[in-house]
C-alpha cells in the first residue's frame, strides 16, 4: 500500500501526516515550530537608520529564516523518501513557503509531489483539517 505523506505548512509552523489510504484519516508524524529568534526584539530601520517606512533588514530576515525552515523540512520529506516510508507527497503551504520549499526537495521526492496547493491550513486540527484535506484532495 503506497503510504501518502501530507506536508501542511506556513513560515513558523508545519505539521507532516501520513493519509489513511482507505479513511482518509491524519496521522500526525512530526510537528516542526520555527519560531523566528533573529527577529524577536528587532524593528527594522530604513536606509536613514531612524525608524521609518523601509524595514529591509526585517524583510531580508525573515526571507531567510523561511528559507532555513523550508530546507529543514524538505531535508524530513527527502529523508523520508529515500528511505522508502513516503511514496506519494501533498504539499499544502503559504504561497511563500511553496516557492522556498520545492527548490530543496530531491529529484525523487518532485516525483513523488501528487500536488502542491497553496493554502494556509496550519491553524486546522481533527475532523475539520482531515475535512479541510480531503476537500483539497477530491480532483486528484
Amino acid at each position: 500500500m503506497k503510504k501518502t505523506w501530507v506536508l501542511i505548512t506556513d513560515a513558523e509552523h508545519a505539521r507532516c501526516f501520513e493519509r489513511d489510504a482507505t479513511h482518509h484519516a491524519l496521522k500526525e508524524l512530526v510537528d516542526f515550530t520555527h519560531p523566528h529568534p533573529s527577529l524577536q526584539g528587532t524593528k527594522g530601520h530604513g536606509r536613514t537608520g531612524h525608524a521609518g517606512t523601509q524595514f529591509e533588514p526585517q524583510t531580508e530576515a525573515h526571507a531567510k529564516e523561511r528559507a532555513n525552515f523550508a530546507r529543514e523540512l524538505a531535508d524530513y520529506l527527502n529523508k523520508g523518501v529515500a528511505e522508502q516510508r513516503c511514496h506519494v507527497l501533498v504539499l499544502i503551504a503559504t504561497s511563500p513557503m511553496l516557492g522556498e520549499l520545492r527548490p530543496h526537495l530531491s529529484h525523487e521526492s518532485e516525483k513523488r509531489v501528487l500536488t502542491s496547493i497553496a493554502s494556509d491550513l496550519t491553524q486546522y486540527t481533527g475532523h475539520d483539517l482531515e475535512k479541510r484535506v480531503n476537500d483539497v484532495l477530491s480532483g486528484h
